[in-house]
């Protein structure tokens, strides 16, 4: 039963640390990276589709990225569906062929942003962390009656050990992210 409660709140913490590093990797850097437009969705044909489902998204040069449409009758779609994301600050250029996204410079300014931003994206993940930390910790505490108190204190002991392990992961992130956004 403890160690049921232990490894729910383990793999839960994990699939918080992996959803943290996901959102790090979609905050642009100045470099070209596919993984900004991971979470774009085009009407394709009236659903909303994900990029990658329609078309292979190349990086040739550092600050480019080439959108090649398996479909391009979906060429337009695509380009609305990037234009619409302003959050990204890039504008496509369409050729009838491929989209080419190339990737402005960033300025000090717009740089402190996004770090202001990823810190905020990592004390939403802290958060997280801790609130599944409080539920199994509620859970630990229900199990009490059927369970020795000193097994309940060793759980949370581990509990707490495997909630800093995991904020130190997010906050590890987070810092090989700010180093990577303030690099000029």
């Amino acid at each position: 039963m403890i160690a049921d409660v232990l490894a729910d709140a383990a793999e839960r913490m994990d699939k918080s640390v992996d959803a943290a590093k996901e959102d790090f990797s979609e905050v642009r850097t100045g470099r070209a990276n596919p993984q900004i437009f991971q979470r774009i969705l085009v009407d394709y044909y009236g659903s909303p589709t994900p990029l990658q489902q329609l078309a292979s998204l190349q990086v040739p040069e550092a600050r480019v990225i080439l959108i090649t449409p398996f479909d391009r009758s979906a060429l337009k779609e695509i380009e609305k569906a990037i234009v619409a994301r302003q959050d990204l600050g890039v504008t496509p250029n369409n050729d009838g062929q491929i989209i080419r996204i190339t990737m402005p410079e960033l300025t000090e300014d717009r740089r402190k942003d996004y770090v202001k931003l990823v810190r905020a994206k990592a004390e939403d993940h802290r958060v997280a962390i801790r609130n599944i930390r409080r539920k199994s910790k509620d859970d630990l505490d229900a199990l009490k009656d059927d369970v020795g108190e000193d097994d309940i204190a060793r759980a949370e002991k581990e509990l707490d050990a495997l909630t800093k392990k995991h904020v130190d992961l997010i906050d590890e992130s987070l810092s090989r992210k700010e180093a990577e956004l303030l690099e000029v």
